[in-house]
C-alpha cells in the first residue's frame, strides 16, 4: 500500500472515537489506532507494524476478558462472514462493545474492521437506572395501597354523612329553616364532591396495577350521549349554562358502555365548572373514517396551549383553572384519557384561551386492536456469525 494511502487509513482509524484493528485476509495487521493500543496497554509488548501476525495480538487482548479460560475462548471464536457484536465484561471491571465488520468490495474479502468501545459508564448508568426505576415501581406500589386503604376508610364515614344529610332534610323531622336548609345544602354538596374524588382515587389506584377490565359491547353513541347530557342537566347547580347535543347517526361502537359515560361525565362537568353563566356548552358527534369522533366544547375559561398535554397528568391542572378558585384534583382528565386508550382511541385537548376548551375524543368503532404490543430484545444478546480470522 503506497505510504500517502497508509497515512490517510491510519488518520481515519485514529478519528474514530473507539479502539480499532483493521485486519487483512491473512490474519495480519493493516493498521491500529492509539486508542486501541491504550485499552489493552499494548504498548511496546507485541508488534503492531503493518503485516504483522494478528495471532500475536490475541492472547494479549483476550487476558483482560473476565473468566477466560477454555470456555470462553471457544465462546469468542468468530466463524462466517457476517457482522458481528458482543458486550465483553474485562477483568479490571471494564465493559468493552465489541464490533465486527468484514469488509468486502466486488465479493472478494478485504480484510475485517474490529472496533472495541469502552461502555463501562454507559452499563453503570443503565444500572443505575434500572435500580431507580425498581425504587420507584416499590414507591408507587406502597403509594397505591396507602391511596386504595385511605380511601375505602374515608368512604364509610361520609356514607353515614349523606345518610344523615337526606334524613334531617326529611320533612318528618321537622322544618328547617332557610339558613339550615342552606348549610346542609352545603354539608351534603362538599361530601358528594368528596365521594366523587374518592372514587377517582380507587379508579386511578386500579388503573396504576393495570386491574381496569373493560366490559365491552354494542354502544349505541347516540343514545349515550343523549343521557350523558340529560344527567348533566338533571345534576346541574348551574342552569346558566345552555347545553347543546348535536349527534349524526351511525354504526354502534364496540366499548364498555359505563367507562365510556363515565368519559362524558368527566368532560361534561369540567366544561361547566369552567364556563360561567350565559355561557354554553357543545356537545357534537359523527363517525369518520371507521372511528367515532366526538367533541365537548364550551365557552369558559379554555386552556392555555403549553398545558394542552400536562392537564391528562394526575394532579395537574392549568393555572388558569388553579388561581381561578375552581375545585377539582386533576383526576378527572387523566382518568378519562386512559380508559378512551384502553379503547384503542385518542383523547385531546383544544380551544382558545379566554374563549373556551374542545376536546376530541376519537374511538375506533371496532373497539381496540387485538394483540398489541411487542417484546423488546436482550441488550446483553450476541447474535450468531461474525468476521473471519483471529478470535478475540
Amino acid at each position: 500500500m503506497p505510504s500517502e494511502d497508509r497515512d490517510r487509513l491510519q488518520a481515519v482509524l485514529e478519528a474514530l472515537p473507539a479502539g480499532a484493528v483493521l485486519q487483512s485476509p491473512a490474519d495480519e495487521v493493516l493498521a491500529v489506532n492509539a486508542k486501541f493500543v491504550g485499552m489493552f496497554d499494548l504498548a511496546g509488548r507485541v508488534d503492531l507494524s503493518p503485516g504483522s501476525p494478528m495471532r500475536a495480538v490475541v492472547p494479549l487482548v483476550r487476558a483482560f476478558f473476565a473468566g477466560t479460560g477454555p470456555g470462553a475462548a471457544d465462546g469468542l471464536q468468530t466463524r462466517g462472514h457476517v457482522h458481528r457484536t458482543a458486550e465483553i465484561p474485562l477483568a479490571d471491571g471494564r465493559v468493552i462493545r465489541r464490533e465486527v465488520e468484514p469488509l468486502r468490495h466486488g465479493g472478494v474479502s478485504l480484510g475485517a474492521l474490529w472496533v472495541f468501545q469502552d461502555i463501562t459508564e454507559r452499563k453503570r448508568r443503565e444500572h443505575d437506572l434500572e435500580r431507580d426505576n425498581r425504587a420507584l415501581t416499590e414507591l408507587a406500589r406502597q403509594r397505591n395501597a396507602f391511596t386504595a386503604a385511605a380511601s375505602h376508610e374515608l368512604r364509610t364515614p361520609l356514607t353515614s354523612i349523606l345518610s344523615f344529610c337526606e334524613l334531617l332534610a326529611d320533612p318528618a323531622f321537622g322544618a328547617l329553616t332557610a339558613d339550615q336548609r342552606s348549610f346542609l345544602d352545603a354539608v351534603h354538596r362538599n361530601a358528594d364532591r368528596m365521594q366523587r374524588v374518592i372514587a377517582d382515587l380507587l379508579l386511578t389506584t386500579r388503573m396504576r396495577a393495570a386491574a381496569l377490565e373493560l366490559e365491552f359491547g354494542a354502544v349505541d353513541v347516540p343514545g349515550m350521549l343523549q343521557e350523558a347530557v340529560l344527567d348533566r342537566l338533571a345534576a346541574a347547580k348551574d342552569p346558566g349554562v345552555f347545553t347543546v347535543l348535536d349527534c349524526a347517526p351511525g354504526p354502534a361502537l364496540r366499548g364498555d358502555r359505563h367507562r365510556l359515560q363515565h368519559v362524558l361525565a368527566n368532560l361534561l362537568e369540567n366544561a361547566a365548572k369552567f364556563t360561567p353563566p350565559g355561557g354554553r356548552i357543545t356537545v357534537t358527534a359523527a363517525p369518520r373514517d371507521a372511528h367515532w369522533e366526538i367533541e365537548v366544547a364550551d365557552t369558559g375559561i379554555g386552556i392555555p396551549e403549553k398545558y394542552r398535554e400536562e392537564i391528562f397528568t394526575g394532579f395537574v391542572r392549568a393555572p388558569n383553572a388553579e388561581g381561578g378558585g375552581y375545585p377539582g384534583t386533576g383526576l378527572g382528565l387523566a382518568i378519562s384519557r386512559t380508559v378512551v386508550q384502553l379503547h384503542g382511541g385518542t383523547l385531546t385537548a383544544g380551544g382558545t384561551e379566554g374563549e373556551g376548551a374542545a376536546f376530541l375524543i376519537r374511538l375506533p368503532v371496532d373497539g381496540p386492536a387485538e394483540g398489541a404490543g411487542g417484546e423488546g430484545g436482550d441488550a446483553w444478546a450476541e447474535g450468531p456469525g461474525g468476521a473471519e480470522g483471529v478470535p478475540l
